[in-house]
């Protein structure tokens, strides 16, 4: 009776009308999350980013637990958000149409009162960190010259924009000493390699804290119990990174001492408490994150931090006083959410990002597995396995942004719903890679990308031989880099994949040079080439250049409003495949940048990428 029952229900399921479908992926495409949390001064609240209301708004819930407000509900996406030192107001940053124009702005705790500090043009405003008399905000702007992200002082009173400091490249703003005297700041010249200096917020004075030989990267920087003491994460003279302090004496700074290092994980997260004495490292061991507790009250000491309910961990955020944290949460089984803890120590539930209809205990947690390149390299991968059937499987490749990205077991809905019916994923860590130390991710820079091409195949002849993958029903997908990979495997590989789903992909790195946000353009000529001196290898690296080779049939996907990846890269892919009569989907977003941040949006991606991939490789 049971074989009979379980044979029935399979067929039943097999023969799910479409709309049956539609709605279950769509249930797991729904699913909240909750992130970006900022104490209100007195530590009893806590503002937050939450997607339930079908878009990234501002709400707030009490630390102790309740039922949160909604504070803003704007047409557009909020991406940043900040609580102000004398609890008077809350920062936020918000982007029009999902776009890289990102707009300051100002409201009240209860909602009202909202202000647009920055122009609300083209220009790109990233929110940094209040001062301490909650009077201006430390921001960052390419308002001067597009190729160029300065940083700025903003009154919030007047609007007016001081500048503080200016470069060639990108600046990014890392923290605001007590005495409100200075502020630490970061800049990148080029992916992969960047810099951090204390500059005074009065104008004029600027230290160097990280002189180095590139490339090496530095962040979570925070000053210490004085502004002449800096901690931050790095990796100069080193492949991992560690935690570091530099000590300022007059205008000179020290030596860049090593604190804390581990020979099997990188040092990604640094947060301090308010008496900034003590805090959180956060390490990241192949993927998943170790918590350790810090003391830097004299001597260095680290002891075992919470024990964490998730693999990942967004964020860390202390109170404005005293000892207690926010932590932002996640795992491929459970949705982000944020957690509270008194002292860095034992954790508590603080959100419930709703999932109506979806049990995240089915969710699938994937395997790590490891394997060769074709040159002897080792290369990692997060294999989720269907419930349901057996191997070899119906397998999607998923490849990861960047292409300094991770992947990592993050909860990711269009995973589990690939897997739901009956789809493997596979998501690997190719050359290139964040997490695996400097030399890893420097392994596809300039012409050294065909190597990364190349590990696609070797990623699929490994799942292939392990017995894992049918190589008749091989898929790929990705967004961002991620997709320049897709249409890098089906031209590279024509044979190789039965199906493609292209996310706002690079196919043209003349185009995208041409018309990519002129910062992004300049900060990307190590990583990729240099489009003046290198236009024969950008030309050789670029997918457009061989899609007489592709007859993979192919998914497109793109924002309209995507000033990263714009969207005539989207546009040449499918005007070219449809001239050769490769067949081609093409869904574009009006609504969105380079992303998804609307639930209705992300709801037709992802219903749209399982839908195609059932139909293209019949799991």
């Amino acid at each position: 009776m049971k074989t009979a029952a379980l044979l029935l229900t399979c067929l039943l399921a097999a023969a799910l009308p479409a709309d049956d479908l539609e709605r279950s992926v769509a249930m797991m495409a729904k699913t909240g999350s909750a992130y970006a949390p900022s104490f209100s001064p007195d530590n009893s609240r806590i503002a937050f980013i939450t997607n339930i209301s079908g878009s990234p708004q501002v709400w707030i819930v009490p630390a102790s637990g309740g039922y949160p407000r909604q504070v803003t509900a704007l047409d557009d996406p909020v991406e940043a958000m900040l609580w102000a030192p004398n609890g008077a107001w809350i920062a936020i940053q918000v982007a029009p149409g999902g776009g890289l124009n990102s707009q300051i702005y100002v409201l009240r705790p209860d909602g009202t009162a909202l202000r647009r500090l920055t122009a609300g043009g083209k220009e790109n405003n990233r929110l940094g960190e209040w001062t301490p008399d909650s009077g201006a905000l430390v921001i960052t702007s390419n308002q001067r010259a597009a190729d160029s992200i300065d940083t700025y002082l903003l009154d919030i009173t007047s609007g007016e924009m001081r500048s503080i400091a200016q470069t060639k490249g990108v600046s990014f703003v890392q923290d605001v000493s007590d005495d409100g005297r200075y502020v630490l700041i970061g800049r990148l010249r080029n992916r992969g390699d960047n810099d951090l200096y204390r500059v005074s917020l009065a104008g004029g004075e600027e230290i160097h804290l990280t002189r180095h030989t590139p490339p090496a990267t530095f962040g979570n920087a925070s000053f210490g119990p004085s502004p002449d003491v800096v901690f931050m994460t790095g990796n100069p003279d080193r492949d991992r990174s560690a935690l570091l302090r530099v000590r300022v004496a007059g205008a000179t700074p020290g030596s860049m001492e090593i604190l804390a290092e581990r020979d099997d994980a990188e040092l990604t997260g640094l947060a301090l408490d308010a008496t900034r004495k003590s805090g959180v490292l956060v390490w990241n061991v192949a993927g998943r994150n170790e918590v350790t507790r810090l003391t830097v009250n004299g001597g260095v000491k680290q002891s075992p931090g919470p024990e964490l309910p998730a693999d990942i961990v967004g964020d860390v955020e202390f109170a404005q006083s005293g000892t207690a944290a926010a932590f932002v949460l996640s795992g491929s089984n459970r949705v982000v959410d944020i957690w509270m803890s008194p002292d860095a120590s034992a954790l508590r539930q603080l959100t419930f990002s709703p999932h109506p209809g979806v049990d995240l205990s089915a969710f699938v947690r994937p395997e790590l597995i490891t394997y060769k390149a074709h040159d002897g390299l080792e290369l990692s991968g997060w294999f989720y396995r269907p419930r349901n059937g057996k191997a070899p499987y119906a397998t999607v490749l998923s490849f990861h942004g960047g292409p300094e990205g991770q992947e990592r077991p993050t909860f990711n809905s269009t995973y589990q719903a690939l897997v739901m019916n009956g789809i493997a994923v596979f998501a690997p860590n190719v050359r290139g890679s964040a997490g695996f130390g400097k030399k890893f991710v420097n392994l596809d820079n300039g012409a050294l990308r065909v190597n990364g091409v190349r590990d696609i195949k070797a990623t699929s002849d490994h799942l292939v031989a392990a017995g894992l993958s049918d190589p008749k029903r091989l898929g790929i997908m990705g967004g961002s880099y991620g997709g320049y990979m897709v249409m890098a495997g089906v031209a590279e590989y024509p044979e190789l994949f039965a199906a493609g789903a292209n996310l706002f992909g690079i196919i043209n790195f003349e185009t995208f040079f041409k018309h990519s946000e002129p910062w992004m353009a300049s900060i990307s000529t190590i990583e990729y080439g240099n489009p003046a001196t290198e236009a024969e290898m950008l030309r050789m690296l670029s997918p457009i250049h061989k899609v007489d080779r592709i007859r993979t049939p192919l998914l497109v996907l793109h924002g309209a409003n995507d000033t990263n990846v714009p969207v005539i890269e989207a546009e040449q892919t499918v005007e070219l495949l449809k001239k050769r009569n490769v067949p081609v989907e093409y869904i574009l977003f009006p609504d969105e940048g380079h992303g998804w941040r609307k639930t209705p949006n992300r709801i037709r991606s992802t219903v749209s990428i399982v839908r195609f991939f059932k139909d293209q490789l019949k799991p």
